[in-house]
């Protein structure tokens, strides 16, 4: 798996950019993970992230219209690459593999301890 290593929040905010596809700007993504992940999102770490993951070549960005909204800065878009799509799926691959080696015993909870 090596070069395609990611963490966990780096997978969380890959699938939240592919979940929104042409709408996936940093206020939408952390806002979508933060509803659907319950978890909060600090727009630091976020950031960080973002910038982490477009260094390795897993997302592009791109720069929409300004608006007044904003103070006349444009909104940036994210967007995966090939190599971001290449990414998810072999750690998707890893984690089915993973859930699939369980033995059915270990996840039946009927038989877990109450």
């Amino acid at each position: 798996m090596g070069k395609y290593r990611i963490s966990e929040f780096e997978e969380v905010v890959l699938l939240t950019i592919a979940v929104l596809y042409n709408e996936a700007y940093g206020v939408s993504i952390k806002q979508h993970i933060e509803a659907s992940q319950d978890r909060k999102v600090s727009v630091g770490a976020l950031q960080s992230c973002l910038q982490r993951l477009e260094k390795k070549g897993y997302l592009t960005s791109r720069e929409g219209e300004a608006n007044s909204i904003r103070g006349g800065r444009p909104k940036k878009y994210f967007e995966l690459t090939a190599a971001g799509k290449k990414t998810l799926a072999v750690t998707r691959e890893l984690r089915n593999q993973l859930w699939d080696a369980i033995p059915q015993a270990i996840m039946d909870v009927n038989l877990m301890p109450k």
